[in-house]
């Protein structure tokens, strides 16, 4: 049986010599894997680029048996043409990092119509933007606890859970003062929450210890998020 759907990409595993294994959230069926074959031979050329991070896909794919959850991909093609995305080193490392986060904590098998729309129209605003670029991350993760279970209505919710729980990894947080500063958050958060078109994050270096108390929190609310190797390279870009 064919099913036709629309489809994000998350990520994708090489495997054998030209063929990937794809991990796509889909409109109708949530979070499925793709086998495609032969997407990284030389010719025709580019097909792989429709396989990185947050790519928007029209697919027409085949419903895996049951008890199955691998199956094929009968067609593919972008569904979605973007503009700046895969060419801002800035926006794409914010795509791989979120890609990273949704595969981590995204993980159920069925349709989620408002989850899906949210995803797609986010992203698709997001290639378009030109003003607020380093805050998307932060914006697009406080909204994307709704959808997840673990939404927050002010910025001393979410600070008041991540000092209980703690100091944050990798922030440069010391146990002690930790706590302090995650008060000083609190109105950014709630700026990010409310009032996000001023929100007035001062620099780089605050940004990234948001992110890191953001994350924090996740961790808090999805288990087994663990890691996201793809934190530290987002932190680097956002600081400058």
């Amino acid at each position: 049986m064919l099913i036709k759907t629309r489809g994000i990409v998350l990520s994708y595993l090489k495997y054998r010599e030209s063929s990937i294994i794809a991990r796509v959230y889909t409109e109708q069926r949530g979070v499925q894997s793709y086998l495609v074959n032969g997407v990284r031979r030389a010719k025709p050329p580019g097909r792989i680029a429709l396989f990185q991070p947050l790519t928007l896909l029209d697919l027409v794919a085949y419903v895996p048996r049951q008890g199955g959850s691998l199956t094929r991909l009968a067609e593919f093609r972008c569904a979605e043409q973007f503009r700046s995305l895969p060419y801002d080193v800035r926006k794409s490392s914010v795509a791989l990092f979120l890609s990273e986060v949704l595969s981590k904590s995204v993980r159920e098998e069925e349709e989620n119509v408002s989850l899906f729309r949210f995803l797609h129209d986010s992203i698709l605003a997001f290639d378009q933007q030109d003003v607020g670029v380093e805050n998307f991350a932060l914006l697009f993760l406080l909204h994307l606890t709704d959808y997840l279970g673990f939404g927050l209505r002010s910025g001393a919710e979410l600070t008041d859970q991540v000092a209980m729980a703690g100091p944050v990894v990798g922030s440069g947080f010391s146990s002690g003062p930790a706590t302090l500063r995650l008060r000083e958050f609190e109105q950014y958060f709630d700026e990010l929450l409310h009032a996000p078109a001023t929100a007035s994050i001062p620099n780089g270096q605050v940004r990234r210890e948001l992110l890191a108390v953001l994350m924090r929190y996740y961790q808090l609310h999805v288990e087994g998020l663990g890691e996201i190797k793809s934190l530290e390279v987002l932190s680097e870009v956002l600081s400058s």
